[in-house]
């Protein structure tokens, strides 16, 4: 019996698509082609000059308060980002929260990431 592992080759989320510097935040709050709003969350997003889509998460503790729950919502758009990596563009993503989540459950906050990127996707 082999214990092989199968993997897809692009399923990691390196250091080159994120957004690291306040600039490049800056860039894309300040100049967004779109904002995507859903109940709870929004997305600026901006075309980029790198050859892939880049995400950013700005998740304040006024809006979340716990780190536990800001984790969370992280690895929640990480991972969808991860997933729907080959369908976007060459766009810089700026993931917000709109108002507390306390009230939402998983499932809830994974349809409402998803429905971000379906639009992503669909220009």
């Amino acid at each position: 019996m082999s214990n092989t592992v199968s993997t897809t080759p692009n399923a990691c989320f390196t250091k080159e698509q994120r957004l690291l510097t306040p600039i490049a935040f800056r860039e894309v709050f300040n100049a967004p082609e779109r904002k995507l709003h859903q109940a709870h969350l929004m997305a600026f997003i901006r075309p980029n000059t790198n050859e892939q889509p880049r995400i950013g998460m700005a998740i304040t503790k006024r809006k979340v308060p716990t780190a536990v729950m800001r984790n969370l919502i992280k690895r929640q758009i990480r991972e969808q980002f991860r997933l729907k990596y080959s369908k976007l563009e060459n766009k810089d993503i700026v993931f917000i929260v709109k108002k507390s989540i306390k009230d939402l459950s998983n499932k809830e906050l994974k349809n409402e990431i998803n429905n971000i990127f379906k639009k992503i996707e669909k220009t």
